[in-house]
């Protein structure tokens, strides 16, 4: 009984440390408490006003984190300048059997407030569910696993996966054919229809210069 509370505590500690990174990032130090990912069906929104066309809303898939960041010392502005989501998706390859893709996307986050919980998130379209699986049903068995790190100044500050071991992204096995793929590409939050909603709830993304 002994042997199983050491466990017991053992692996409670060890979750801690999971989900609690600290990194030291050009004088600061960064502690950032990241969740394990969430994976959820959302129908397409349906925004009235003007002219109205008839079609059938379609399902996305999201994947989403929640995160809270502090630094030491703090800043007057009470936020992180920026920081980086590095997500990974693991789907199965439609056209090879036994085989597997790895999507991949980086996500810059901007004016990001210190000792808030707030999310991040990334998204497979519609048409990206139907190339996997060729229904227009956002089948979340399609996902195999989303991993993600999240990095501050370049310095990884914190990591975590929703299967496997933190970290598979990185790791070759002999038993898995993995292959990266552009074909199905992730999307951030402000290149799908759900850019203006909920806010206030999601970490700012950087609008990309061009």
């Amino acid at each position: 009984m002994k042997a199983l509370a050491r466990r017991s505590i053992t692996l409670f500690v060890s979750a801690i440390i999971a989900s609690l990174s600290v990194g030291n990032t050009f004088g600061q130090v960064a502690i950032v408490a990241a969740d394990k990912p969430e994976l959820d069906d959302i129908q397409s929104p349906e925004f009235s006003g003007g002219k109205q066309k008839n079609f059938k809303a379609k399902e996305w898939l999201e994947m989403e984190i929640k995160i809270k960041v502090s630094l030491n010392p703090q800043p007057k502005s009470e936020t992180c300048d920026k920081l980086m989501v590095k997500w990974y998706v693991l789907v199965e390859d439609p056209d090879k059997t036994g085989a597997w893709l790895l999507l991949t996307k980086d996500v810059e986050h901007v004016n990001i407030p210190l000792n808030e919980d707030v999310y991040c998130s990334a998204y497979l379209s519609p048409a990206s569910i139907k190339r996997l699986t060729g229904s227009d049903r956002a089948l979340k068995r399609v996902v195999e696993a989303v991993g993600y790190e999240v990095l501050i100044n370049g310095a990884k500050v914190a990591s975590g996966t929703s299967k496997f071991g933190d970290g598979w992204w990185n790791a070759s096995s002999p038993k898995m054919k993995i292959s990266r793929s552009e074909a199905v590409p992730l999307l951030n939050k402000t290149e799908t229809p759900f850019s203006i909603m909920w806010w206030d709830r999601y970490a700012e993304v950087a609008i990309e210069r061009r």
